[in-house]
């Protein structure tokens, strides 16, 4: 390819990709430049157990449990479309990390009446994995 050929052929891609942004985002705007997309972050292993019954996916339905996406700093027993136990409703619980790690190591001992199934991780390591994975949901 002969120099003026391979100054044509940049040329003609460049004045596609102009006209590619150009349309897309109006005559006189430059393109923006795309948003970076968070990563995901996987649940850790002590997660399983949760997951059983609790989905945490943006919207996901309920499960047995609660939808656990956006829990932390979000009142107990206020979720729409779940039918809590009248004890969590009841209760003036704000997730906080701390009152998350108590509960999941003895949740009828927080809230008695509670419909968790699980009697508890005593593991404080599993908890805090579980915990510091609730975060990431945002």
């Amino acid at each position: 390819m002969t120099h003026a050929n391979a100054y044509l052929t940049a040329a003609m891609a460049g004045a596609a990709l102009l006209l590619i942004g150009v349309s897309a985002h109006g005559a006189g705007h430059p393109a923006a430049p795309a948003a970076p997309m968070p990563a995901a972050v996987a649940p850790p292993p002590a997660f399983a157990t949760c997951n059983a019954c609790h989905s945490t996916a943006k919207g996901a339905a309920n499960g047995v449990g609660p939808n656990l996406f956006g829990i932390v700093g979000a009142a107990a027993g206020k979720r729409p479309g779940y039918a809590y136990s009248p004890a969590m409703k009841g209760s003036s619980i704000r997730w906080a990390p701390a009152k998350l790690d108590a509960y999941l190591a003895d949740p009828k001992a927080i809230v008695p009446g509670t419909k968790m199934m699980i009697p508890g991780i005593k593991d404080a390591a599993k908890r805090s994995e579980i915990i510091s994975y609730l975060e990431t949901l945002k």
